[in-house]
């Protein structure tokens, strides 16, 4: 058996970092393709962002001391200070300052701060900041919208509840910036990734290899890529209580994966016949790892069929794809194409679930943010559906408008919540 991925990465990195030992740091599995998918994109770099909006009372929130308990968070950790490099080849994290910014974005007249922000986003610099908390108010709107964004390859959902709770006490406590992370931080962040950098190598198996290569040998790509012109359609549902809550997100696999079917048989070149790549993250840190900010996840890819009903079916399968849930993202493209399978690695579908009882609310002076969601951000994916489960359930269903038309969405979001219902019963 050859080397693995990360193995060969670790090599390079060790290579690197041995002429200069304090000034790179190393990626997971999830950081490297961020960045690798970053550089290749074909209409230019273009960060993967983690966005979450909030709304508060006009006058709220003073940018000033945003700006400071921004910067003061970002310097107590690695993924959020220097920069994301590519050096001789190998994707790394430059140690540096805190590489965070808070500022007002100006509304222009006509237009609303949820433009704006969109915008703004959408403007977001190939070179940083990891971390921007961006503010707006339009002349005639009561509330002032915060987007608070992070690149992708510096967060997972582990780390934005610690965000939430430490911006909320940098604010209160007017606490000064420091220049960047000190070396218990540097150290923490070093071992956590070097942790899940093994816990990756011993993932890529003979074995896990075999079973990715069964799951995914069918899929042959119906198009997917990134997409920037996007609408998105929302509905709240009650909260599943007790055995249900083990339901949800095989539930949400099944509809997904079948509304998905719907909305791309609308798509006269791609079709919808055969499974389609649908990606979810899973996972989190090492055991024993420090909990240490960045991006700890993988991205498993589930063949989503036409067919949802069997849902103890798909359960089951899920099940066993959990079993290698560690097998790092590269490795399960290479072990689907050693199988035959035409796929590129490009998914057709996202999907994700927070439980939002493990984020804290983002609060300034005691006023709790009111959550909110934009539509229009850029997608990975041309289809991406995003639940979040606290005392209901909200489901988010977001296409690209530039390929799938208004009406196709519409019923395949139906689709979805019907058969999601007749699942969750």
């Amino acid at each position: 058996m050859s080397a693995s991925i990360t193995a060969a990465y670790l090599a390079r990195y060790c290579a690197l970092a041995a002429d200069s030992p304090t000034e790179f740091l190393p990626l997971t599995g999830a950081q490297r393709r961020f960045l690798i998918t970053r550089r290749l994109a074909p209409q230019g770099a273009r960060s993967d962002l983690v966005p979450l909006f909030f709304a508060y009372p006009r006058g709220t929130v003073d940018p000033e001391r945003l700006a400071r308990a921004a910067i003061a968070v970002a310097a107590r950790h690695p993924a959020l200070c220097g920069a994301f490099a590519t050096v001789r080849g190998t994707p790394v994290l430059r140690v540096g300052g805190p590489s965070a910014e808070a500022v007002r974005v100006p509304v222009a007249p006509g237009t609303t701060a949820r433009q704006a922000l969109l915008a703004a986003l959408r403007d977001w610099p190939e070179d940083g900041p990891a971390l921007r908390l961006l503010l707006a108010a339009g002349d005639d709107e009561e509330e002032e919208l915060l987007a608070l964004a992070l690149d992708h390859a510096a967060c997972d959902e582990q780390s934005l509840g610690v965000l939430t709770a430490e911006l909320t006490e940098a604010y209160a406590s007017g606490e000064q910036p420091a220049t960047g992370p000190d070396g218990r931080a540097l150290d923490a962040y070093r071992e956590a990734v070097h942790l899940q950098l093994a816990a990756e190598d011993a993932a890529a198996t003979p074995a896990a290899q075999a079973h990715w290569g069964r799951r995914l040998a069918a899929l042959t790509g119906a198009g997917g890529g990134a997409a920037t012109a996007t609408a998105m359609l929302s509905a709240r549902l009650p909260a599943a209580e007790g055995a249900a809550r083990s339901a949800v997100f095989p539930a949400l696999l099944a509809a997904v994966g079948s509304a998905a079917h719907r909305l791309y048989g609308t798509d006269s070149e791609a079709g919808a016949d055969g499974p389609l790549a649908l990606g979810y993250p899973w996972g989190g840190r090492p055991p024993g790892a420090p909990a240490a900010l960045g991006c700890f996840l993988n991205t498993l890819v589930h063949p989503a069929t036409r067919e949802s009903a069997d849902l103890e079916a798909l359960a089951d399968h899920w099940w066993d794809d959990l079993d290698h849930a560690g097998t790092p993202f590269d490795e399960v493209v290479r072990a689907a194409r050693a199988a035959g399978a035409g796929w590129t690695g490009s998914l057709d579908a996202m999907l994700t679930l927070e439980d939002l009882h493990r984020r804290p609310p983002l609060a300034f002076d005691g006023v709790a943010g009111r959550e909110t969601h934009l539509a229009g951000r850029p997608l990975a994916a041309p289809l991406a559906v995003s639940a979040s489960h606290g005392a209901e359930l909200l489901v988010k269903f977001a296409w690209d408008e530039g390929r799938f038309p208004a009406a196709a969405a519409q019923g395949a979001f139906e689709h979805l919540l019907t058969t999601l219902d007749e699942h969750l019963a």
